[in-house]
């Protein structure tokens, strides 16, 4: 049943009704910048390119990426590490939810969530890089007791040719991203009810989770694990810090073709692109061949009547697994820390021989003014994606509607696409339409980026309101407005801030967007730090890394401590 405000009182005009068209401005928003950047990209393709006076179509383009000695190995090496990537993060995922969801020990792993997903992927690859390399803290640590090494040895751990490295760094950063899709979506599978019912059965926790859950909560969260796969497939800041160099990943040789001064290298760029889309698209259909393989398998597992492994040993090994995920984020942030105020510092020493904030004060005023052009972006983006969802989620509630499959696909489709597939384009969109690089282009791309993941942060617990207090405030007189605006919005300041706090934090990890679009003319705390990868200054890399940690992790703390502050003397709005 339809909700229908109540009229305006006698001698008030009529407020204008501009929600319904929010949902047509969001979809306009989701899809004309994708549009639009793969038709950019698409014709430098073919040859097209009038600013190189380029207008005859052709296939140049396309021969002269094929002739790069480089691009078997580069595509061969952004597929595997994707494909490896996603399935460990998801193995690690359900292992952790078919041993400990529904527990108390499962409250810690989810109050965890939030500093994880906090991190961004470039301070998380830098963190992991300088633990895990020949000279990291783990080798120093172990050196004096263990290998009696007085030089660091020759080992290629960091950029190694088969992308070990960078895609233990996706793994770590995509686990808590799909431990969270995976906590919204159970709400919706009955876990509780089905792993009591499979136990019952005779079967151990970890198998009955597997046979009555994982199925009904795979189906939620597909979508979000293509975006897990596009994105290790396609990723550049973290391929540049973690990856091989000779060649890179396919989508870091795109950007740098891109920023080359040669501009006809922008067309076997806009080839490269057309061939990484390509690329994942093929990995999306193998991966949805596996969907099929493995149900197959799984239904025959279920025929046959095998309980599955018992004992204690799934439990420990999940919590292992979850364990090794977040210490490897966590110690690489405290080997960050340690670098950002190191004084010297020789290998084989665990820790440095004194601590000094000379590098804080060196990069200081450049932080400083770095932090306000990222805040400025970050915060405008999200309000902006925030403005958006309360829109589009009041309209779905005021009319009935729900997000349908399509909407879904509509909402993923910035994820699903490849960044480097048309961001270049959009970039020529912009500058087609005498659009200057500057903040608000950079603000406008990220808020492509932004809005998914900030509608999905809100819409389970706007959905979740009870919608008998709504009933309650109409009752007394309330019209649509005022339910929104006195009793909605304030029950929901909590979930508003936590969905804000992860725009912020989406932003703030955006590096190919920034770069493409602000035209190298927009600096921020992330772009300076990725550039920071090929100086080596470790120093400068801890400071510009916990700089853009801290950037992203503040609003976080501000989501949790502003609602325990304005609701003080109502303990129960504290927990809305």
């Amino acid at each position: 049943m339809r909700a229908r405000a109540l009229p305006a009182p006698a001698g008030r005009a009529p407020r204008p009704r501009l929600l319904p068209a929010v949902p047509l401005l969001t979809v306009a928003m989701l899809t004309l910048p994708v549009g639009a950047g793969l038709l950019g990209t698409a014709l430098p393709a073919i040859g097209v390119m009038p600013a190189l006076g380029r207008i005859e179509p052709g296939f140049g383009p396309l021969r002269d990426l094929l002739a790069w000695p480089g691009l078997g190995a580069a595509a061969r090496l952004s597929v595997t590490t994707g494909l490896a990537a996603t399935a460990l993060a998801l193995a690690v995922t359900v292992a952790i939810l078919a041993s400990w969801s529904e527990t108390r020990a499962f409250g810690v792993i989810r109050r965890a969530l939030a500093p994880l997903l906090s991190v961004p992927h470039a301070a998380a690859a830098f963190g992991l890089a300088f633990l895990i390399a020949p000279s990291g803290w783990a080798m120093r640590a172990l050196s004096p007791w263990a290998t009696g090494l007085e030089r660091p040895p020759d080992w290629l751990v960091v950029q190694d040719p088969w992308g070990v490295a960078l895609t233990a760094g996706l793994v770590a950063k995509e686990v808590p991203f799909l431990l969270l899709m995976s906590i919204a979506a159970l709400g919706q599978t009955d876990a509780r009810r089905a792993v009591t019912v499979a136990r019952s059965l005779g079967h151990g926790r970890e198998a009955g989770w597997l046979r009555a859950v994982f199925p009904r909560l795979y189906a939620q969260i597909r979508l979000p694990v293509y975006v897990v796969l596009a994105y290790s497939m396609t990723v550049v800041d973290v391929a540049a810090i973690l990856g091989p160099n000779t060649p890179p990943t396919l989508s870091v040789q795109i950007v740098r073709w891109m920023n080359d001064p040669d501009l006809a290298l922008r067309l076997r760029a806009a080839a490269g692109a057309v061939v990484q889309l390509a690329l994942v698209a093929g990995a999306l259909a193998l991966w949805r061949a596996g969907e099929a393989a493995v149900a197959s398998l799984g239904r025959a597992w279920v025929r046959s009547g095998r309980r599955g492994p018992r004992g204690r040993w799934p439990a420990a090994l999940s919590l292992a697994l979850a364990g090794v995920v977040a210490g490897a984020v966590l110690a690489g942030l405290g080997v960050l820390a340690l670098w950002s105020v190191a004084a010297f510092w020789s290998f084989p020493d665990a820790a440095p021989e004194a601590l000094t904030l000379r590098s804080w004060a060196r990069h200081g005023p450049e932080l400083l003014r770095l932090l306000a052009t990222t805040g400025a972006i970050a915060g405008l983006a999200a309000l902006a994606a925030l403005l958006l969802a309360v829109g589009c989620l009041e309209a779905e509630t005021r009319h009935g509607l729900r997000i349908g499959r399509g909407g879904l696909w509509l909402l993923y489709a910035p994820l699903l696409v490849p960044q480097v597939a048309f961001l270049p384009g959009l970039q020529a969109a912009f500058l087609a339409t005498g659009t200057t690089p500057g903040l608000a282009a950079v603000t406008a791309a990220h808020l492509v980026f932004v809005f998914p993941y900030v509608f999905l942060s809100l819409g389970d617990p706007w959905r979740a309101w009870d919608a008998r207090l709504a009933t309650a405030a109409r009752s007394l007189g309330a019209g649509a407005e005022g339910v929104l605006w006195r009793v909605r919005l304030p029950m929901l300041l909590g979930p508003l801030l936590t969905a804000f706090a992860v725009g912020v934090a989406v932003s703030v990890g955006q590096y190919l967007p920034t770069l493409l679009v602000g035209g190298g003319r927009v600096a921020t705390v992330t772009t300076e730090a990725v550039a920071l990868a090929a100086g080596g200054d470790r120093r400068a890399i801890g400071v510009h890394a916990l700089a853009q940690t801290g950037a992203a992790l503040l609003p976080f703390a501000l989501a949790l401590t502003l609602p325990r502050l304005v609701w003080r003397n109502r303990r129960g709005m504290q927990d809305a």
